[in-house]
């Protein structure tokens, strides 16, 4: 057997999980995004794909991440929806970020974080906190 070849008896890679994003496009998504915080946790994911530290953090909490029935995750495209990200911190009081992790329940943030703070981690301890609230 050569140092090159390769072994029969290596599993097959699995495929990559899909991560459950639902896109943030649209403005009137965030009276949406409101509303539905009053009976089930929502999350924004704000993400520049121009930046290295926000491409390492995004690949860390897709990496780690668990919550899947328990909370539903917006990703924004900060460099095409740069409006929609401005209008976040404003009807949020939210400074705007990137990368940033901003969680809502009943209609108020109740937690976030940027840069390399972002974690699955950290939104699993915001997701604590609030889940059994609600």
């Amino acid at each position: 057997m050569g140092l090159f070849s390769r072994s029969k008896d290596k599993k097959a890679k699995e495929p990559k999980k899909q991560f459950p994003w639902i896109p943030l496009t649209e403005m009137s998504q965030l009276d949406e995004i409101k509303e539905k915080s009053k009976s089930k946790p929502q999350v924004i994911f704000k993400h520049s794909t121009r930046c290295g530290i926000s491409s390492m953090v995004i690949k860390q909490f897709e990496a780690t991440y668990s919550l899947e029935d328990q909370v539903d995750i917006y990703y924004l495209d900060l460099l095409n929806f740069r409006p929609i990200s401005l209008k976040i911190a404003e009807k949020f009081s939210v400074m705007h970020q990137s990368p940033q992790l901003i969680a809502l329940k009943n209609g108020e943030v109740v937690g976030h974080s940027s840069h390399h703070d972002i974690s699955a981690a950290s939104l699993e301890k915001i997701s604590i906190k609030f889940l059994y609230f609600f």
